[in-house]
């Protein structure tokens, strides 16, 4: 078993609180052994919290979780257990992985190795199709700060913009964001809070990873607890 720690958004300020409007620690469950949770995203997709993890060893298969009111559990709620990743070329870099919903297409992505570019793909009712259902295949990420680290990231929609979250490289607190623009891709601080911080951290909360997602109501992220 391993645990995320919860924090939200707080509206008015530029923090996200630790246990504010949240269950402050969630526990992801009956998870395969050899699931990998130092790669894992998260979305929500208007009716269920969603939790991704890799498959040990694999660069096309990720396990899925729904929230079950207590707790992230494999294969929950009818979610599809395992599912692949097809298509990709083959400089994806697959160590760390977004996902998003964005009411009409279940997404995933992944970063282009030596680049701060990111491939799409799309579900097609079959697997995560690289480029599929009209994906943009390929988008930059563009202006961010120097301290970017763009290995501690992830994305969410917020039913208006497709949004690109990561941490500081130097304040392990501090989140960058930036937002889709046409013509340009992911922009640092576009239609966007530039820096926010994370705010009442416990001491268990590792910050070697992120997860994003806002549920309608409440942007939220998530740590490895320790």
């Amino acid at each position: 078993m391993t645990s995320l720690n919860q924090y939200c958004f707080v509206s008015g300020t530029k923090t996200y609180k630790f246990g504010y409007n949240s269950v402050p620690n969630v526990t992801v469950t009956s998870a395969p052994d050899d699931a990998d949770f130092t790669r894992s995203a998260m979305l929500y997709d208007g009716q269920t919290y969603r939790f991704y993890c890799f498959k040990s060893t694999t660069k096309d298969t990720i396990y899925q979780f729904a929230w079950s009111g207590s707790s992230y559990v494999w294969g929950a709620k009818g979610s599809i257990p395992e599912l692949t990743i097809t298509g990709l070329p083959d400089d994806a870099d697959l160590s760390q992985f977004g996902m998003l919903h964005d009411s009409g297409k279940y997404r995933l992505y992944v970063k282009k190795l030596g680049s701060a570019s990111i491939y799409q793909c799309a579900w097609d009712g079959s697997s995560y199709a690289f480029g599929a259902s009209g994906a943009i295949p390929e988008m930059a990420v563009v202006g961010f700060p120097a301290d970017a680290d763009l290995t501690r990231w992830d994305m969410l929609h917020d039913g208006s913009d497709y949004r690109f979250y990561c941490l500081s490289a130097i304040d392990g607190t501090k989140v960058y964001q930036g937002a889709f623009k046409y013509g340009e891709g992911y922009k640092y601080a576009h239609n966007s809070i530039p820096t926010l911080s994370m705010t009442e951290s416990p001491p268990t909360s590792t910050c070697t990873s992120i997860c994003m997602l806002h549920d309608g109501r409440n942007y939220r992220l998530y740590t490895p607890s320790s």
